[in-house]
């Protein structure tokens, strides 16, 4: 886990030192900022050693012919080392960075078919005079460049990219796109000439034309995906053994290794499992509490932990801590991003990292086995099975009404179909508080949802795993832990578990009102089902309640209506309104107001130096 850099651009030494600067908390071990550079390329590195601690395995890394810069981890590197031996390789490091540079001579851009992992990585191969790069399959590790046609520069993160660019503006559409979705979604940034190489793709750069080319090596198999053979016993037992490969090969490390534990059903399950796994010592989890009661589940986790018997340590968020945080959020998270969580999340893994330097998560149960409620939700939208012509008149007829929820009601009743209702559902059918010119549903991951080949929640749940899971919660993660220096794992975003649960029926994850039924089932082998008994419950902060006491000054001097004007597409006297309706407690408008802070705070560091475009 590290931060990468690379350009084409000549830049001095003094500025490829200040880049590499910018990201430095990725990577802080051997942090005298290395970097290769000749006549035509610049390769840089901030490394936090995870596998093989030596400096041999200090990058930019030369192996052969080829240079490599490489963020995230290669979990069955040691097979791959066998298999690439057996063909006589030899290696001189215990790395996994030196087998991804033998893969890549040995099966070229196919290379990534065998890499189960996250990562994001560049090599540059001399003779042909060529980069190559991937993302992982799913987007854990984060990658943007800049591409002009004939410049080319990567990075971990875009400050490294905008120091010393002044060919940048800000887009207007990512801004609407953020206003929507709380993110900005791939292949965008908040940087109209900023792409990110999408999840599942690699690129190839021919250094003498410019030319850039990227391809797609992986996406959910909806036509070939054969279904599960077996019974629902059968399925159990296939998911059991494959998750606790899946949590054995992400524990190993050369540094401590622990787990978040929040008490729900995936960071249980996980805990169960590495527990199993673990060979030498107790296992390390993690929670956060907050002296709210209504948000604290920390009792959850340390019940799950004392059933264990792991070494369990509570984290106390606090409003004043979190406040401090939030002042620091543009620092990590370079563009707009409006999930509140990365602030708990960015507490926890502060935390954490005083004990241990990877930490596994339970990421990515909810899209792969239905664990959202919005799901179910939907599945009671039985109106959409009406002809659009009577819900049109009854949905006029509603939307003239003074009350918000029977407007919005007449609202979602005028949209086409389910599946443009669950796109809306997402980002809210209301969004009358802005204002873009162009549709900001019609993103291409739209084909998930709308596609034939699969029933109404296998499509939801491809949806989020495509633009959620990917755009909000690996951002939400990778950024929320660098900040501190802490690699986050998540066993159940292994590609063989998406696809395992991608062949299973639908009643195996959810029936009768049972969500994420054969992920309990799992667990419920470890730990007793009757600790789970409650409402699912998400990683919030108290914001709904500190926006009305500790930090209403804060808010109301920050989105005061001048202030408001100055906001691209935001409809001034409309969120006024709603502001106020969160003050007097009429209507919980928390994730509005977060969103707007967190635009404004972005908008404050850079807007003086970009135009929008």
């Amino acid at each position: 886990m590290c931060g990468i850099y690379g350009s084409t651009i000549p830049y001095k030494k003094d500025e490829i030192v200040a880049k590499l600067k910018r990201t430095n908390f990725r990577g802080p071990d051997k942090s005298d900022h290395r970097y290769y550079k000749n006549e035509s390329i610049i390769f840089g590195h901030n490394r936090l050693a995870i596998v093989d601690l030596d400096e041999r395995s200090n990058q930019p890394f030369t192996y052969h012919n080829i240079h490599i810069v490489f963020n995230g981890e290669i979990f069955n590197f040691k097979d791959i080392r066998n298999t690439l031996k057996s063909k006589g390789f030899e290696f001189r490091t215990e790395s996994d960075t030196e087998v991804v540079c033998a893969a890549y001579l040995e099966y070229g851009e196919k290379c990534v078919d065998h890499f189960n992992g996250m990562f994001a990585f560049v090599i540059y191969d001399v003779e042909k005079n060529e980069f190559f790069g991937a993302r992982d399959r799913l987007g854990q590790k984060p990658f943007y460049y800049y591409h002009n046609g004939t410049e080319f520069e990567f990075s971990s993160q875009i400050s490294s990219i905008q120091l010393y660019n002044d060919k940048l503006s800000i887009s207007s559409k990512s801004i609407g796109y953020y206003l929507a979705w709380g993110n900005v979604p791939d292949p965008h940034s908040i940087f109209n000439e900023i792409k990110k190489l999408k999840a599942g793709h690699y690129f190839k750069l021919d250094l003498d034309s410019g030319e850039l080319k990227t391809t797609e090596y992986w996406d959910i198999d909806y036509k070939n995906t054969k279904p599960f053979k077996g019974s629902y016993q059968d399925a159990i037992g296939e998911l059991d053994a494959l998750l606790t490969d899946a949590t054995s090969i992400r524990m190993f490390a050369d540094v401590p290794v622990g787990v978040f534990l929040s008490g729900g059903i995936d960071s249980s399950l996980i805990a169960a499992l590495a527990s199993k796994t673990a060979t030498n010592s107790k296992i390390k989890t993690f929670a956060v509490k907050f002296n709210e009661s209504t948000f604290d589940e920390s009792k959850y986790a340390k019940k799950v932990a004392n059933h264990l018997d792991t070494e369990h340590h509570e984290i106390l968020c606090n409003a004043d801590e979190g406040i401090d945080l939030i002042h620091d959020f543009a620092t990590y998270y370079d563009e707009p991003f409006a999930d509140s969580s990365a602030i708990p999340s960015m507490l926890l893994a502060k935390h954490t990292r005083k004990h241990v330097t990877v930490a596994l998560s339970g990421d990515a149960g909810d899209e792969n086995f239905l664990g959202y409620s919005r799901y179910q939700q939907s599945s009671t939208k039985s109106v959409y099975n009406y002809p659009y012509a009577i819900r049109k008149v009854a949905g006029e007829i509603l939307k003239r009404f003074p009350n918000y929820k029977l407007n919005v009601m007449g609202k979602a009743l005028l949209l086409k179909d389910i599946e443009t209702y669950y796109r809306h559902s997402i980002i809210g059918v209301d969004h009358s508080w802005f204002k873009t010119d162009f549709d900001v549903l019609d993103v291409p991951e739209r084909k998930y949802i709308e596609h034939n080949d699969k029933d109404i929640f296998e499509r939801m749940g491809n949806f989020d795993l495509k633009t959620y899971l990917n755009w909000d919660i690996n951002t939400k993660v990778d950024r929320a832990t660098m900040a501190f220096s802490l690699e986050a794992r998540s066993p159940i975003m292994d590609y063989r578990v998406v696809e395992l649960a991608n062949s299973l029926p639908s009643d195996f994850k959810m029936k009768n009102n049972n969500q994420k039924r054969i992920l309990k089932d799992v667990l419920y082998q470890y730990v007793p089902e009757d600790y789970f008994n409650r409402p699912k419950a998400g990683f919030t902060m108290p914001f709904s309640e500190w926006f009305k006491t500790n930090l209403k000054d804060y808010v109301l001097d920050e989105l005061n209506p001048e202030a408001l004007k100055n906001i691209p597409m935001v409809d001034e006297k409309n969120v006024t309104h709603r502001i106020n309706q969160h003050m007097d407690g009429s209507w919980n408008r928390y994730p509005l107001i977060w969103k707007l802070l967190v635009l404004k705070q972005w908008l404050n560091k850079n807007k003086g130096t970009y135009s929008i475009k």
